[in-house]
């Protein structure tokens, strides 16, 4: 006999696609339909109707035209505070350096070809799983945050998962689809996203300075202008701090100031 739950997939992502083609529209669903992982959750025609779907349903996973009318792709997810995860899906290559800038997932080429998009959604679902979901557990279910009672994590790296101790990490920098965690025994390479990492590190301990990189708050020596100095491997180490983060960051800064 067999059993029903073996054939279940591990994570179901609710899946929101957005394209003003419909024809478009219809090649996504068609593909979605025939992943277990995945749920339609809605059909958006522009960027106006996907906002409404993201403040009304629990979406993991939007696959986002960048050419639309009033509001292209990237110029969207610009505003958005906390997207989820990102697949822009369009038929001009040029684009693909300012997709992974804003942390796309990937980046799809029309016509999108059945086994590109299954790559896709298999690093989907392998991000969302290393973002803390329980095997097995759906979408809609609110995930577990291991970081409010442990001190640690796994990240999977040289195939193998591999431990990360809080007070091990000096920073983390973002390298297109990967992260590099610096240590003080030197560094772990990982399949993740900046966006994602954060999301899973203590924000009390742990500061987003710019878009390349995070940093342990308790390891910064000094601050100097728009530089922020860390020791790696006893030598200093100078972070750049974006602009766009530099306001927070220095909040902070002055709250622990004498």
């Amino acid at each position: 006999m067999v059993n029903q739950q073996e054939n279940l997939p591990s994570i179901i992502l609710n899946v929101l696609i957005v394209d003003d083609e419909p024809l478009a529209l219809d090649v996504l669903e068609t593909y979605i339909n025939q992943m277990p992982e995945l749920l339609l959750v809605k059909r958006c025609s522009n960027a106006l109707e996907a906002k409404e779907a993201l403040k009304q349903h629990d979406i993991d996973l939007m696959f986002l035209d960048i050419q639309m009318p009033q509001l292209t792709g990237i110029d969207f997810v610009k505003t958005l505070t906390h997207p989820p995860m990102i697949v822009f899906t369009t038929a001009y290559p040029n684009y693909a350096i300012q997709g992974f800038d804003l942390n796309a997932l990937d980046y799809l080429l029309k016509p999108i070809s059945l086994d590109r998009f299954m790559k896709a959604v298999n690093k989907a679902v392998e991000h969302a799983e290393l973002a803390g979901r329980e095997p097995g557990q759906t979408a809609g279910e609110p995930t577990v945050n291991a970081n409010e009672a442990l001190d640690f994590f796994f990240v999977k790296a040289d195939k193998k998962l591999i431990k990360i101790n809080f007070n091990d990490i000096i920073y983390v920098e973002g390298l297109k689809d990967y992260v590099i965690i610096r240590l003080y025994s030197g560094r772990v390479i990982t399949l993740q996203t900046m966006k994602m990492l954060e999301e899973r590190l203590p924000k009390g301990r742990f500061r987003r300075i710019h878009r390349s990189y995070i940093v342990a708050m308790d390891k910064i020596v000094a601050v100097e202008g728009s530089m922020i100095e860390v020791m790696e491997k006893d030598r200093p180490k100078l972070l750049p701090i974006g602009k766009n983060y530099r306001d927070e960051l220095l909040e902070v800064i002055e709250k622990n100031r004498l």
